[in-house]
């Protein structure tokens, strides 16, 4: 149904026109609404408003106390909001018409607890004196359980301020604070530099105070010298399964394809070859082989060139896969011997087998199979 001038005084003709969609203009390539523009401005009012109220103290409900007679003047209301501590200090007070209620925020510099507060009212803050007073930030920001400023001294520390002088009262500062990342953060610094941070001024007086913490440092070292020295033995043995396993796939290599001078019986090795992808496993097998071939002290034992070759050869045989058409020699021999074999001596081949297997998996290498065909 439509409605009529007779049936209504207002005709749909005479309702007011829409506003218009919020317009959008294009800024360094970015298309941006006006309405984000508004907003930000509209934000950046508020916040020079909360500077303002701040600074000029108007209707203020609270006299802070500070070192060397400081008074700092606030609003309850905001410092409610921002702190629960200071909240449940506030309301322990009661309301008061006759006269502003006081509390007092002593054992920081005045500067320090001015900064807090400000902070308080619309969360900024200057460069400058958040590096001079960090540290009582921090501790401010834990006392009156302020999670955004803490977060945010915590990170300012952590990339502006570790220095080896300060780094002893920064790690106990944030011990105190439970600040676990920058407690972290500071214990790997200090057990990376120990040399330079056992001679500071800092570490002197710790010994002294907190002997439990220069014990724990200490023994934190220890630990790390032991972690390092096992990284070390790790990396070793895995540079060593993964040297076997190129070895393998090296021997396969010369044995089905030929490599430089040595090959298959059946082929003759080509002059015009391209770089061998094996390099040096190639290149040590080559010679490996040539002494093996030409040795006459061959009998596993005899020889300390041939014992290695016939150890290759029967870790080549744990590897393949199908002994049947493989081209290396004495690949079947070692597999029916395997069956023969003493259980605990067959355990051995079978733990280096794996940890060969997994070593090139860790380093991120292709696998080759060493399946013939």
């Amino acid at each position: 149904m439509v409605l009529t001038d007779e049936k209504c005084p207002t005709s749909v003709t005479n309702f007011p026109v829409p506003p218009p969609y919020p317009s959008f203009h294009r800024q360094n390539g970015v298309l941006k609404s006006r309405w984000s523009c508004i907003r930000r401005c509209c934000a950046l009012v508020v916040q020079q408003d909360q500077d303002r109220l701040f600074d000029d103290g108007y209707r203020a409900d609270v006299l802070i106390n500070t070192d060397r007679g400081g008074v700092i003047y606030a609003h309850a209301n905001i410092l409610g909001m921002a702190s629960p501590v200071l909240r449940g200090i506030l309301q322990s007070r009661g309301q008061r018409s006759s006269r502003k209620r006081s509390i007092s925020i002593c054992g920081v510099p005045p500067e320090a607890v001015h900064v807090f507060i400000r902070f308080l009212y619309s969360a900024c803050y200057d460069e400058e004196k958040l590096d001079e007073y960090a540290l009582q930030l921090l501790m401010l920001s834990h006392a009156y359980v302020v999670p955004h400023l803490k977060r945010l001294c915590e990170q300012w520390i952590e990339q502006r301020l570790i220095t080896s002088e300060n780094i002893i009262d920064i790690f106990q500062l944030a011990l105190l604070c439970d600040a676990r990342r920058l407690s972290l953060i500071c214990h790997r610094f200090i057990l990376n530099n120990f040399k330079s941070v056992s001679a500071t001024d800092g570490w002197k007086v710790m010994k002294n105070s907190h002997p439990i913490l220069e014990q724990t440092i200490l023994g934190s070292m220890d630990e790390e010298n032991v972690m390092q020295k096992e990284r070390i033995r790790k990396a070793s043995e895995r540079k060593v399964y993964a040297e076997l396993h190129e070895a393998m796939e090296a021997l396969v290599h010369i044995c089905s394809e030929g490599c430089r001078t040595i090959g298959p019986h059946n082929k003759l090795p080509e002059k015009d070859q391209e770089p061998c992808p094996y390099g040096a496993a190639c290149k040590g097998l080559e010679l490996l082989l040539r002494h093996f071939s030409g040795c006459k002290k061959r009998v596993p034992g005899g020889c300390v060139h041939c014992r290695r070759m016939w150890q290759l050869l029967e870790l080549h045989s744990r590897l393949c896969a199908d002994s049947d058409i493989c081209k290396v020699p004495l690949c079947r021999d070692f597999k029916q011997r395997s069956n023969l074999m003493n259980k605990k001596v067959e355990m051995k081949w079978k733990i280096l087998v794996k940890k060969i297997v997994r070593s090139k998996s860790i380093t991120g290498a292709p696998f080759f199979s060493l399946e013939l065909s």
